[in-house]
């Protein structure tokens, strides 16, 4: 039988949160070489003796590495080729990853570096095209689902829920009309008898209707 050359197999994981109310990207220092000591996405190799599939990977190395639970995964791109590992022909399953910021609090924190995403500094292999690539899927999703709830608090405002869109999005939105395209899409449900207390009037405390990702039938970011 003819004998094929595996090429290298591994996983990389472009892990958002949100750090003092922006959009930050979670990152790891390479523990060996190729590139050892610098930043870069986690990541690993496929164990196929006990990963069921690249996102059994994607979770099984964000636990170990970081002590990370996600509140989303989702398969962004896969990036293959000779030249972008020195190590050999390789292929990556790119994943990208929320995770609500208390979660990652109880993590690794030794293991974690968290960087402003408009202050990535160059990564190794292709890992910044994986951002490039991850922050586009996230901003695009983000216009027309309930994408960035997964980075809030199991129960919220409708005041930080619009604040999350706008972290993620980029940019602010009209209050009336984001409450109202919301309301309309039947994706948050009120917690009854669950008010937070402030300086101002009391603010109902909301859920989301379901915990699976739900996709809108109108832009949230416009108009």
């Amino acid at each position: 039988m003819p004998r094929y050359e595996r090429p290298i197999a591994t996983v990389d994981a472009a892990l958002f949160t949100l750090v003092d109310g922006g959009l930050t990207l979670a990152l790891t220092r390479r523990e060996r070489e190729p590139y050892k000591g610098q930043l870069a996405l986690f990541g690993g190799y496929v164990h196929t003796d006990e990963d069921e599939d690249t996102a059994a990977t994607a979770r099984r190395i964000l636990r170990e590495k970081g002590g990370i639970a996600l509140s989303y995964l989702e398969q962004l791109y896969t990036f293959s080729g000779k030249v972008r590992d020195p190590r050999g022909w390789s292929l990556s399953v790119a994943y990208y990853a929320l995770v609500r910021p208390h979660e990652l609090q109880s993590g690794d924190a030794r293991q974690i570096e968290l960087i402003p995403i408009g202050k990535v500094p160059a990564l190794p292999f292709d890992h910044n095209r994986i951002v490039e690539l991850a922050l586009a899927r996230l901003r695009g999703k983000a216009s027309y689902s309930s994408l960035p709830a997964f980075l809030l608090p199991p129960t919220f405002t409708l005041s930080q829920l619009q604040d999350v869109y706008e972290r993620v999005l980029g940019h602010a939105l009209d209050k009336s009309s984001f409450r109202r395209k919301i309301e309309s899409q039947g994706v948050i449900t009120p917690v009854e008898q669950m008010v937070r207390g402030g300086r101002h009037r009391p603010a109902q405390l909301y859920r989301l209707s379901d915990r699976h990702l739900a996709e809108f039938d109108r832009l949230i970011s416009t108009a």
